[in-house]
Formats: C-alpha cells, sequence, structure tokens
C-alpha cells in the first residue's frame, strides 16, 4: 500500500491501543480501548462554535444529541450526523473532534446522534433512534436556529448506513424533506459485501471478519436481512433521494458499497458525486492532523458538505 508517513504513524499507533484482536473481548472493553483510541488523536474543538448537549423523546426512552453552531447568523443549514463504530462502538464524544471541525469549516450546524448500540440494542434500535431526532429536528426547526429548507443527514461507516437508511424512510413518507446526505466511507449492506479485488480486501483497521462481527451484532447471528432500511443497497429504487457526497478511501473493503450505492443514484437521476480518496484506509479521519493526504481529503467532504446545503 502506497501511505504517507503521517498515514503509517496513524495506523500504527491506532493498532497499539485498539489492538486487531479487540474482536475477543466482550463489548464493553471494546468501546473502552475505542475510547482509548479516539483520546489519542483528539484535539481541541476549533475556536467560535457554541456547542450544547440535550436530548429527545423516542419511544419511551431519551437519545442525547449534541448541537454544534458556528459563529454567525441564524437560521443555518443542518446536517444530521451518525456516529462510524460498526452499531457497536462510539458515542457524542468518540466523534466530538469531528463533528466540530465540520460544522466549522462547512458553517453549518451539526446535530450529532447518540443513538443506542448493538448488540444490546440490535437493529432497528439505532435506526430508530436516529428516526426520532431526524423528526424532532426537523419539526422543531426554529428552536434548533436552522432553516428546515436545508437540512441533511450523514456519518461515517455505520454511520453512513444509518444517514442512508433515513433517506430512504423520508422518501417513504413524504418527509422531513431532506437536501443532501453526506456517506463517509459508508457501510450500506451488512453481510453482502464480498470483495473480489485485492484492494477492496482486508485492510488496516477494518477486516472482512470485522465486518461480519459488526453485522452479526446488528442484525443477529446470521448477519443476513432482505431489509433496506438495515442495507440500503438492497433498495429496489434510488429515484427521489437527497443529492449526494458520497467518500470511499482506496483500501477499505467497504469501498465497493459506495462505489455500488453512488452509482446506483446517479443511474436513478439522483445527483451523486463519489470521490475515492487515494492512499487512505477506514477510519481516516481521525489521522487529518498528521496525515497531508487524510487532511486533504477531510477538507473535500467538508467543502462538499457545505456546497450541498449551501443557500440557493
Amino acid at each position: 500500500m502506497k501511505l504517507d508517513s503521517g498515514l503509517r504513524d496513524f495506523i500504527r499507533r491506532a493498532d497499539a491501543v485498539f489492538p486487531p484482536d479487540y474482536l475477543s473481548q466482550p463489548p464493553a472493553r471494546q468501546r473502552e480501548m475505542y475510547r482509548d483510541l479516539c483520546r489519542a488523536f483528539d484535539r481541541p474543538r476549533p475556536a467560535g462554535l457554541t456547542v450544547e448537549d440535550r436530548s429527545v423523546p423516542a419511544g419511551g426512552h431519551e437519545v442525547p444529541i449534541r448541537i454544534y453552531r458556528p459563529e454567525g447568523p441564524a437560521p443555518r443549514a443542518c446536517l444530521l450526523y451518525m456516529h462510524g463504530g460498526g452499531w457497536v462502538l462510539g458515542d457524542l464524544d468518540s466523534h466530538d473532534g469531528v463533528t466540530a471541525e465540520l460544522a466549522a469549516k462547512a458553517g453549518i450546524t451539526v446535530v450529532a446522534v447518540d443513538y443506542r448500540l448493538a448488540p444490546e440494542h440490535p437493529y432497528p434500535a439505532a435506526f430508530e433512534d436516529s428516526a426520532a431526532v431526524l423528526e424532532r429536528v426537523a419539526a422543531a426547526a426554529e428552536d434548533f436556529g436552522i432553516d428546515p429548507a436545508r437540512l441533511g443527514v450523514g456519518g461515517d461507516s455505520a454511520g453512513g448506513n444509518l444517514a442512508a437508511a433515513l433517506c430512504l424512510r423520508a422518501r417513504a413518507r413524504g418527509g422531513p424533506a431532506l437536501r443532501a446526505q453526506v456517506l463517509i466511507y459508508p457501510g450500506l449492506g451488512p453481510g453482502m459485501t464480498e470483495a473480489d479485488e485485492p484492494e477492496a480486501g482486508d485492510a488496516p483497521l477494518l477486516s472482512q471478519d470485522e465486518i461480519d462481527y459488526y453485522a452479526r451484532a446488528y442484525l443477529g447471528p446470521s448477519g443476513k436481512t432482505d431489509d433496506p432500511y438495515a442495507a440500503p443497497l438492497l433498495a429496489e429504487n434510488f429515484s427521489g433521494l437527497p443529492p449526494a457526497y458520497v467518500q470511499a478511501v482506496q483500501y477499505d473493503p467497504l469501498r465497493l458499497d459506495a462505489e455500488a450505492y453512488a452509482a446506483r443514484l446517479t443511474a436513478a437521476g439522483v445527483p451523486a458525486e463519489l470521490e475515492v480518496a487515494p492512499r487512505l484506509v477506514h477510519g481516516y479521519m481521525r489521522a487529518r492532523f498528521i496525515s497531508d493526504d487524510a487532511r486533504r481529503a477531510f477538507d473535500n467532504l467538508c467543502a462538499a458538505t457545505g456546497c450541498l446545503l449551501a443557500a440557493d
């Protein structure tokens, strides 16, 4: 693999705190190790952001959210963001630096969702939590200080799966109206990805065994599903979905999912920009302060997000 020195250092340091054999540990221990990984690459939030924690009611429980507002007049465009972590790992803090910088660089409000995690809460818990937050944000746009005509959904990895599923749900229900979907190395077909080319096979920081593990945690012992809300690539119709920016990375078994999804959107007449960022691996966003390639790709996604949600 052709990786810059910063990304090689990132992989080395990530493996030291989150070793490839972490799947042998119970989920609680995995989450502790993942928190250590996140802290290892933490940086302070950009200046000028207002950050607020709230919660949204959802079927008898509360879903924590975190709102990032850049300086400037309201109402602003808004991106609802679901974090990655295979539906098993992650929380508001794990992606705090990413969502904060995305808000600052794109000049938008970002609402991060702390959905329930598998395997304790398998599908559809994460999806239902994310849908409840989307409904609340859209219905209370004035309270959130956002422009309901410039509302989008996004996320990385498992979060990209949830974002794409929300687009299918919104289309089926006639709303909320979504301006954009921003998917970062998304996993869109749990248990279906069969890599048939070396660059999309096992790679640093994500292997096929890990993908299969997460699919079983989310979907049950088979790791299979016929539900497009769990595996958006199973949808029969891709027309009428929001314009998309889909970012894949070169060395990632999920690259095939991203490429297939963007192709199906385009074939259905939906504007879709696919970027396959070269020389990067899954989870590269944490390396953006030490890798030139990672920084370039992250800046691209921030710019693309801002453009998709820009005022007419």
